[in-house]
């Protein structure tokens, strides 16, 4: 019986084995059948994605395992003045891109080493392009010394640093000694800032692009579309085949309206000072001379400039990278009267014949006010009034006009708000009226503060640009054109056009051809050329400031200003100068007349030049008739 019972135990335990061997089975064929399932669907997932989702995208990822393409760089186009002579052009030269693809870490070391850099700079690099894909080589360094260049051709092999890649770059290259530095500009790589903005959205981190001036105003057009070159490589990376190749499109060519011999003239005539010169064409604004002293090197931004060297510019107290013809807001002084003068005339608050008696001071307002003759001008018409400066007389002017109808006339000639010229970063300066104080200084106007302002000092402020702008349009007439830098008939503005009796008009002129003719600026006279203008004297501190320090430091030495056009009767060219700390009117006249004259000697020499060559012509064709000569 128990042999029985034994015999029933071990069937039943071979039974229960036996099932438990059929669960275990059956559960591991159903993880198997999981597990092809799974693999089944990663499959057909990656099939889907390969082929349906985004194929164009691998097949791009799997081309770029075996073939290369590295940019071929577009140059900037050139800059150019009015006579189609090369400002601003290219000097050809080599930069480095590194491969991320094939970038290995204990590489960046020794070619940090190789190209004169940091690890710490060579990583910054490699982070800019963090975002892009893996693919795009990274431009490293440019503008390669001739050492740097033999230590990547020597070391690009597969076997040593297979990352890096040499390619022809173009270095802007701009005028020695800084010659119309802030009207060209420079360029730069563009800014992890700058990559943000909308108008830089087709644009890449290593990018060069404008930063100031024309270079910035017309970047895009400056700027030409990069070409491309497509190389088979093997699986070392070393190239095999030529597979295409799509030049670069140069950027376009730009001729500007400024006369390089003028500019010259200009820059040589601030040359040691600090302050602004702009000569215009005030019968279609364009300029023919912009300058701003002290200059900068462009060379240095499109080269190589340390951290110490713009640190060093940044600091430096004559301020070099502001354009202080177009961001200069000052009192422009006396080179205000000629303005007020035509705004009494034109409201007949005076006449040709108006005159006062200048003693030296006035009370106005309980308060006295002199004039910069202490013993005074004796009597003074309008023609004296501008010819001696007269404060005295403008005291009256400006009492009997009232704030808003000097401003009215200034907001015609252009003061208060931008001129509107194609350079970056142009102010406004500040025009004076009794809305402008409540709005600006929630203050009411003051008549007393009405004479300074027709004196050209006061809350008045304007740059050289609006100085030129705003008299050159009243000395033709009432005709303001907008002042621009590109010679292209297509981007003229019609003139803005005042309603100004053209008989108080020839008055002014009058008077500030005596400025030029026996009045303030006389040693500006340039005798066979019919000059005409205004000095302007502003004060920094005030005259009891002056008085009780007895010396002033030079920093705070009075503003010297004068605007001059000519001829008298027609002027071509009208030239605003300011020199900061200059004391006297006149010594901003002596900057105009070199302007001025450089202008009219050019001119004379191409007339000269003319006339020979029509002689030569007719020498050679004696019977050719007039017009055919």
């Amino acid at each position: 019986m128990n042999f029985q019972h034994q015999e029933e135990l071990k069937e039943r335990d071979a039974q229960r084995l036996l099932r438990e061997d059929v669960k275990s089975a059956a559960g591991k064929v159903a993880l198997a059948q999981y597990a092809i399932l799974g693999v089944f669907v990663f499959l057909l997932a990656g099939f889907w994605e390969l082929q349906v989702n985004r194929p164009e995208y691998y097949s791009e990822a799997a081309q770029k395992n075996r073939v290369k393409s590295m940019p071929v760089l577009a140059p900037r186009g050139k800059i150019m003045d009015r006579d189609g002579r090369v400002m601003v052009d290219n000097s050809s030269s080599f930069s480095v891109l590194l491969a991320r693809e094939t970038l290995k870490e204990e590489h960046l070391a020794p070619i940090a080493a190789g190209l004169n850099m940091t690890v710490e700079e060579l990583n910054e690099r490699l982070k800019r392009f963090g975002k892009r894909p893996k693919y795009e080589p990274v431009p490293i360094k440019e503008d390669l010394t001739e050492a740097e260049v033999a230590f990547v051709e020597s070391h690009k092999d597969p076997e040593t640093f297979p990352e890096l890649e040499l390619i022809q770059s173009h270095v802007r290259f701009y005028p020695r000694d800084g010659i119309a530095s802030h009207v060209l500009g420079y360029v730069g790589q563009i800014s992890d800032y700058e990559l943000d903005m909308a108008e830089y959205l087709s644009h890449r981190p290593g990018d060069v692009v404008g930063k100031q001036g024309i270079e910035k105003q017309y970047d895009e057009l400056l700027t030409g579309k990069d070409g491309q070159r497509r190389v088979l490589v093997d699986n070392r990376g070393r190239e095999r085949m030529l597979l295409g190749m799509e030049p670069a499109e140069p950027g376009q060519n730009l001729q500007l309206t400024l006369d390089l011999d003028v500019q010259v003239a200009a820059e040589f005539a601030l040359e040691g000072k600090r302050g602004a010169v702009v000569a215009i064409d005030p019968r279609n604004g364009e300029v023919l001379a912009l300058a701003s002293g002290p200059a900068f090197d462009p060379n240095k931004f499109a080269g190589r400039m340390s951290a110490a060297e713009w640190k060093q510019m940044l600091e430096n107290p004559d301020k070099p990278m502001i354009n202080r013809a177009i961001q200069a807001q000052m009192a422009p002084g006396s080179t205000f009267k000629p303005l007020v003068a035509l705004a009494g005339l034109e409201n007949g608050v005076i006449h040709p014949g108006f005159g006062v008696r200048c003693t030296g001071a006035v009370s106005y307002y309980g308060s006295t006010v002199h004039c910069h003759a202490r013993r005074g001008h004796g009597g003074v018409g309008l023609f004296q009034s501008l010819a001696w400066s007269c404060d005295s007389y403008y005291y009256q002017v400006g009492d009997k006009l009232g704030i808003d109808r000097i401003a009215a006339y200034a907001e015609m000639a252009g003061f208060g708000r931008k001129t509107g010229i194609d350079l970056p970063h142009e102010v406004d300066g500040v025009l004076p009226s009794t809305k402008w104080k409540a709005r600006v200084r929630r203050q009411k106007w003051y008549s007393g503060e009405t004479i300074m302002v027709a004196i050209g000092q006061g809350y008045l402020t304007a740059t050289p640009l609006q100085l030129a702008h705003g008299v050159g349009g009243m000395v033709v007439g009432g005709m303001w054109h907008k002042p621009h830098l590109i010679r292209d008939a297509a981007r003229i503005e019609p003139a803005r056009k005042g309603s100004l009796n053209l008989d108080n008009v020839a008055q002014v002129v009058n008077g500030m051809y005596g400025v030029v003719n026996g009045g303030t600026a006389s040693r500006a006279r340039i005798p066979w050329i019919s000059m005409a203008g205004k000095t302007g004297t502003a004060q920094l501190v005030s005259n009891e400031y002056a008085k009780a320090r007895g010396t002033l430091r030079k920093d705070l030495w009075d503003n010297a200003w004068f605007v001059g056009f000519a001829p008298k009767d027609n002027p071509e060219i009208v030239v605003a100068a300011l020199y900061e700390n200059g004391l006297h009117g006149d010594r901003a006249a002596l900057i105009v007349r070199d302007v001025v004259q450089a202008y009219f000697v050019k001119k004379a020499r191409k007339e000269q030049d003319r006339k020979v060559l029509a002689a030569q012509r007719i020498l050679i064709n004696p019977g050719l008739p007039e017009g055919a000569r």
